[in-house]
């Protein structure tokens, strides 16, 4: 069972953002500096922390989430969307484009938790 999905709307946003820089990543932090809001940086824009976690691929992109974050989030399905507007995360490539990702969330029934695919950790330091 897949951790995270998309929305058509944000899959719209993402092959625009595809077409102008390419490959992509997404990171979504704890807080603090770089917001709640999940993060669209050109593939390698951002360097994940020693801890961090791929919880899975939005079109094909790895989706990071903060250690932290994973940890209090890691019995939740996050689906991906996105919303008019400029959010917290200004240095997201779509956010000069007027769109902000959202995630929205939801518990995992106790069958899911069970299915659920691996994540990736970040073991580099």
């Amino acid at each position: 069972m897949k951790r995270i999905a998309v929305t058509e709307e944000a899959l719209a946003v993402i092959a625009m953002l595809k077409d102008k820089f390419g490959d992509l990543m997404f990171y979504q932090a704890g807080g603090c500096c770089e917001g709640t809001q999940p993060q669209c940086f050109e593939k390698g824009g951002f360097y994940t922390r020693t801890g961090d976690v791929c919880i899975g691929q939005v079109d094909g992109f790895d989706f990071w989430l903060d250690k932290d974050l994973y940890e209090y989030w890691k019995n939740a399905h996050f689906t991906l969307d996105v919303m008019d507007g400029i959010g917290a995360g200004g240095f997201s490539l779509e956010t000069p484009y007027g769109k902000t990702f959202i995630i929205k969330y939801r518990l995992f029934t106790p069958n899911e938790l069970e299915q659920l695919d691996p994540v990736t950790i970040n073991t580099y330091d």
